[in-house]
């Protein structure tokens, strides 16, 4: 979630920091066969071009262009192509690549909204198949819609993709360790390894299993990642991880659903109209201004949203790079550190949602909000907890037919439904049942339907000696400069959080908003577990419905 050194803490020393791990950038392993490439855009209409821009020192390449999902469909194919190496700024994480457009591709009438890969192969000199990603989205137009669309969540992945060297978590020089991050990032380079494509066994952030007496914390993604030669990033964000999975399960269980981009949100606040339901999955946690006006205006119209995700945490902004067209997202996180600070655009300063300064808590849009939840089940932030949710509104329409009563927990480990990253909101009990205070600027008329502890970060019992997933102390450090000093009452007791299961309608006639508070939903719709998907089809079915039941 954070990653600025704090007053009275040295640098934190992740499990990420570990030397070693994949480093994508030309001339990074002298002698190997390079294979990269990307898009100029993140996403297309039928009828428009995809313009890629390839680099590889081999001769030559071929590429695979393929609808990803339940069943992969293969639309183009290309053999044969010239290879030809380019020069890359050495900041090319912040400037772009800057490589020429190699091939340009027409996306056919035909071609169905949906998530494409772009595989491109080869071979090295002792013969052995070299592969490389991209992608693209296809949207629809407006005359073919489905009754919902999948939000891609472009913003969390430009925020860790690390491809160059460096993204909003590290990578720039600092010494012993590696985690000064770049608070500017650009969309035109390659996608890190593992973030489009990797097995289905590859670890995710979560412990799914209970640790002894005197363990010492392990980082299965990590570990994974430095032995395959993946990104050490690939399992915080985008689709391999989390829309893929959510993909596999929603065409597989008959859902029809068009694709879209947290940029086209950006770029058109209108593109939304026409749907039911907007759908977003897994980690969700960067948003510009215009992002959220796309879904507010959404949702006051009467559009409903369903949010399978976790950790709505920072506003950022795009810019225009060496190249027009937004290519380049900002983020400084601490808002003093942002040009923005103290001046009549200080609402727009690249921060948490939730510093006031800005007026948009994440609860007027979301209902929940990253600041007020944490980690769980995360290295050694809540090991041992059950990773799932207990239930408190039982007879809410979500759980309707999961036959869960007051006090039961569902999505436990192995599943962990309720882990990683998660949101919460400021909360009291009356009863024997939670409701929002309003402190942090939630509706009060939100429905906590289940909840699951949380802490603010990994707690060390080690002095120091072994390295931590994300360090207690970051949160508490970043209120304190965030408002010099003197939080507001609501953040002054941040080390303990809460995820939860909530819904609440935005507005008098607006559409009802649907948050299930967790990167890891979705590992319960992998796993086949019985109540996560209920709860996922009574939201799906209510909000795709021509007349919602009320």
């Amino acid at each position: 979630m954070n990653d600025h050194p704090t007053p009275g803490h040295p640098a934190a020393d992740y499990a990420w920091s570990r030397s070693g791990g994949l480093t994508e950038k030309p001339g990074a392993v002298p002698g190997t066969t390079e294979l990269w490439l990307y898009a100029d855009e993140f996403s297309y209409l039928p009828g428009g071009e995809v313009a890629l821009h390839v680099h590889t020192t081999a001769h030559s390449y071929d590429l695979e262009i393929l609808r990803d999902g339940a069943e992969p469909v293969t639309v183009a194919q290309y053999e044969g192509l010239p290879g030809k190496a380019h020069a890359t700024p050495p900041d090319a994480y912040e400037k772009g690549c800057g490589w020429p457009v190699s091939l340009t591709v027409p996306v056919a009438q035909d071609w169905l909204s949906g998530f494409y890969l772009v595989v491109a192969r080869t071979r090295d000199k002792r013969g052995r198949t070299v592969e490389a990603e991209g992608f693209f989205v296809v949207r629809a137009p407006e005359d073919r819609r489905a009754p919902m669309a999948l939000i891609h969540t472009t913003g969390t992945l430009l925020a860790y993709n690390d491809w160059g060297g460096a993204n909003h978590y590290r990578g720039l020089p600092d010494g012993h360790l590696n985690d000064v991050p770049s608070p500017v990032v650009s969309r035109l380079r390659p996608v890190a390894r593992g973030m489009l494509r990797k097995p289905d066994s590859a670890p995710r952030n979560i412990h799914t299993d209970t640790p002894p007496p005197g363990w010492t914390p392990r980082h299965p993604p990590y570990e994974w990642a430095a032995a395959a030669g993946y990104s050490r990033h690939h399992a915080d964000a985008f689709w391999a991880t989390y829309e893929r999975p959510f993909t596999v399960w929603a065409e597989g269980g008959g859902y029809r659903f068009d694709h879209l981009t947290q940029h086209d949100l950006h770029a058109d606040p209108a593109v939304l109209d026409g749907y039911r339901c907007a759908v977003i999955v897994g980690h969700d946690e960067y948003w510009t201004w215009e992002m959220r006006d796309a879904v507010d205006r959404f949702t006051a119209n009467g559009g409903h949203l369903a949010r399978f995700a976790g950790n709505f945490v920072w506003q950022t902004r795009l810019q225009d790079g060496d190249r027009e067209g937004d290519t380049q997202q900002v983020c400084h996180k601490v808002p003093q550190d942002d040009p923005l600070y103290g001046t009549d655009r200080q609402d727009r300063t690249t921060t948490a949602w939730d510093w006031e300064p800005i007026g948009r808590p994440s609860g007027t849009t979301m209902g929940l909000s990253g600041m007020k939840g944490g980690y769980n089940r995360y290295g050694s932030a809540m090991p041992r907890s059950t990773g799932g949710y207990t239930v408190y509104r039982p007879e809410h329409w979500s759980l309707a037919g999961t036959d869960l009563y007051y006090g039961d927990t569902f999505g436990s480990a192995p599943v962990c439904v309720a882990a990683f990253e998660v949101d919460g909101a400021d909360y009291t009990f009356r009863h024997g049942l939670p409701y929002p205070t309003g402190a942090d600027g939630t509706p009060a008329h939100l429905e906590i339907i289940a909840m699951a502890p949380a802490v603010s970060g990994g707690e060390d019992r080690w002095s120091g000696r072994v390295p931590i997933g994300a360090p207690a102390h970051e949160v508490a450090g970043l209120i304190e400069l965030m408002y010099d000093g003197n939080p507001p009452e609501h953040l002054r007791h941040q080390g303990y959080g809460a995820a939860m299961v909530a819904c609440f309608q935005q507005g008098e006639n607006g559409g009802t908003v649907f948050n299930s508070g967790s990167t890891e939903w979705v590992s319960g719709l992998i796993h086949r577990d019985p109540f996560t998907e209920t709860i996922t089809r009574n939201v799906l079915d209510r909000f795709t419905a021509v007349q919602p039941r009320q």
